[in-house]
């Protein structure tokens, strides 16, 4: 697997997890953690969004990559 892919991923994961917390709790994980609309906390914002957008655009090359990388034994 790519470096970028697995980047992608953990922060597509990233985003998941804040955006269950606001869902469900109102609470803003990355605007705790960095500040609310802070620098940082807009980077993180924005990598998630283009990591999402990534996802997205390889999704069969990704899904090719992994089902290839699989290797599970036949009886």
């Amino acid at each position: 697997m790519k470096t970028i892919d697995v980047i992608a991923a953990v922060l597509v994961i990233v985003g998941a997890a804040n955006w269950g917390l606001v869902g469900l709790l109102q609470f803003d994980l990355v605007g705790t953690l960095f500040g609310n609309m802070s620098a940082i906390s807009r980077m993180v914002y924005v990598l998630v969004g283009l990591a999402g957008a990534f996802q997205a655009i390889q999704w069969k090359a990704i899904q090719r990559r992994w089902s290839g990388s699989v290797g599970y034994a036949t009886v």
